[in-house]
């Protein structure tokens, strides 16, 4: 059954990859057996990052960008990472609902995600379900992260582009230098264009880019003016997408960022497996109380972390 469903999947089936990829969310054994098995059939998409704080429009954004990829003949997936809701834990307004126009479009793919309370800006699930979007065929996958400000760069490991957005009214240029994002955005979208003081953010932070250290074959981040509503600058920020793509072949940067995505994929099956052995090996009644002597302050994270690590190796 697993290879009859690698098979549909690498065929386009969308039914399949929908299944395999809430397999992959709920963590089910199988399905993480059904990925080992289409991951040779990985490695063909290219793969774009937008991240930004809440309200920068990063999802009227993506649903333009859609759009032009699609213009331009290429099949698109989307992961949406979404708010985790508390009563299901599936996603809290998906992102899906800003993409509706795209939904009979066999060449579109669009999933979302809830992140589960992992930080970051991304989700568990994430890289996964990217990898099944990759099987599929598909030529773009765009990865939108949740919005939550200055820790949310881990997208910049999973994508080869990394595009950051930003508003004229957010003072984000500033918390950008907090956080760090010059080094790791390779463009800015200063999104809502149509309001007061774009062009004064976009000088700000042109003149934050020329003070950055950087290497004589390092290419500079470009600022791009866009009103994603209405679909302007959105060409011009599809034609920076595929510049960078082309610079990355041209300067094997694709390779580097081929292996920082084995390095996050590898790093989160680590981390998967952890959380699913100590489950599997150490009894509720025992998590139970260290959850107890944590609350009542009787012992510190760390420390009930090395008490359960404990467990599992103790002979």
């Amino acid at each position: 059954m697993t290879v009859e469903q690698v098979n549909r999947i690498v065929a386009g089936d969308v039914r399949s990859a929908a299944r395999l990829m809430r397999g992959i969310e709920n963590g089910d054994r199988g399905a993480f057996e059904t990925l080992e098995k289409l991951y040779p059939h990985t490695g063909r998409a290219y793969i774009v990052g937008v991240t930004g704080a809440p309200g920068a429009g990063k999802s009227t954004l993506v649903d333009a960008l859609i759009a032009a990829f699609r213009q331009s003949d290429m099949t698109v997936g989307v992961v949406a990472i979404d708010p985790t809701s508390p009563l299901t834990g599936g996603a809290i307004l998906g992102d899906r609902v800003r993409m509706q126009r795209h939904c009979t479009d066999p060449g579109v793919f669009v999933r979302s995600v809830a992140t589960r309370g992992w930080l970051g800006g991304l989700a568990r699930a994430a890289a996964g379900i990217v990898s099944v979007m990759d099987g599929m065929g598909k030529d773009i996958v765009l990865v939108e992260t949740v919005g939550i400000g200055q820790q949310e760069v881990d997208v910049t490991y999973l994508a080869s582009t990394s595009v950051f957005v930003l508003t004229p009214d957010s003072g984000d240029a500033i918390q950008m230098m907090k956080a760090g994002i010059l080094e790791v955005a390779d463009i800015f979208v200063i999104n809502k264009a149509d309001q007061g003081g774009a062009l004064h953010v976009k000088m700000e932070l042109q003149a934050m880019l020329n003070m950055k250290d950087s290497l004589p074959e390092e290419r500079q981040p470009p600022v791009i003016l866009t009103e994603a509503v209405n679909g302007r600058g959105v060409e011009e920020l599809e034609g920076e997408i595929l510049k960078h793509r082309e610079f990355l072949v041209s300067h094997g940067g694709l390779v580097e960022h081929d292996r920082e995505r084995a390095r996050l994929e590898l790093a989160e099956a680590i981390e998967g497996s952890l959380r699913d052995y100590i489950s599997s090996g150490v009894d509720k009644a025992s998590q139970d109380k260290l959850v107890e002597d944590l609350a009542q302050r009787r012992i510190s994270p760390r420390a009930a972390a090395a008490e359960l690590v404990n467990q599992l190796i103790r002979p």
